[in-house]
């Protein structure tokens, strides 16, 4: 069920019929020469339609946008918000949800940039409400990271970073008619990890970067159906298992 839809004579029925409200979170931002500004955009609502109905979501409105890092903020196109206001109209968002009766929320999640400020808004918002349960979801997290290369959509990289074939596939599973790369599209090789280990680098320009980076020539369709696919799969498992442990 989409909220936008929603008469408001039948509102109060609506949200007590659903399980569970979804914010797709992305953002307006330069993903590369080849990519459409809103590609977290585009991902975020896409992944949110593709939740099963049989769960009994009730999807809001995309947020298109949010903070973004100093590494993408000098490119064509990208908006980026305070984050420090962000942080608050998140808060509002989620605490209107709350209000509405729906304590269980997922918060779908297509860009870097909305990890830190969502986790920090639900610990805040559960202070306040404490029936309420938030699942952050980062939908490039649901496939294996070397699934794709060892698959041989990919060859040589695990296609991962920003603007490079990993998300760009998937964007173009959603979008084929938005993915365009040209011949003077620069390929990009990131630097390899520090440590395989987890770790956070933040720098204002990495190695390797023109606003996205990767092997973008890489980008397909057939990868993109698949990642979209793995996703979808696994992303519909953890919302049930975590509505079955929910407490009612």
């Amino acid at each position: 069920m989409q909220a936008l839809d929603i008469h408001g004579r039948h509102a109060e029925a609506a949200f007590a019929s659903a399980a569970f409200a979804v914010v797709p979170l992305g953002s307006f931002e330069y993903h590369g020469p080849h990519s459409p500004l809103g590609t977290d955009f585009f991902l975020a609502q896409g992944f949110a339609s593709l939740i099963d109905q049989g769960l009994k979501p009730l999807v809001y409105p995309a947020v298109p946008y949010t903070a973004c890092p100093g590494k993408t903020n000098d490119y064509p196109g990208t908006i980026s918000i305070d984050p420090a206001v962000f942080h608050r109209y998140l808060s509002d968002v989620l605490e209107g949800i709350c209000r509405s009766g729906l304590r269980k929320i997922v918060l779908l999640n297509a860009h870097d940039g909305n990890i830190g400020v969502s986790r920090t808004v639900a610990e805040e918002v559960t202070s306040r409400w404490k029936d309420a349960s938030f699942l952050l979801i980062n939908w490039w997290q649901l496939a294996a990271a070397d699934a794709p290369e060892k698959l041989g959509f990919f060859q040589g990289t695990t296609g991962r970073g920003h603007g490079g074939p990993y998300e760009m596939s998937a964007v173009k599973a959603f979008r084929p008619d938005l993915v365009h790369v040209s011949e003077e599209d620069a390929e990009l090789t990131p630097p390899p990890p520090l440590s395989p280990m987890p770790y956070v680098l933040v720098e204002g320009t990495p190695e390797g970067w023109e606003g996205y980076t990767g092997h973008i020539r890489q980008i397909s369709l057939q990868a993109g159906d698949w990642i979209v696919g793995e996703v979808t799969a696994n992303m519909n498992a953890l919302i049930a298992n975590w509505l079955g442990r929910c407490t009612p």
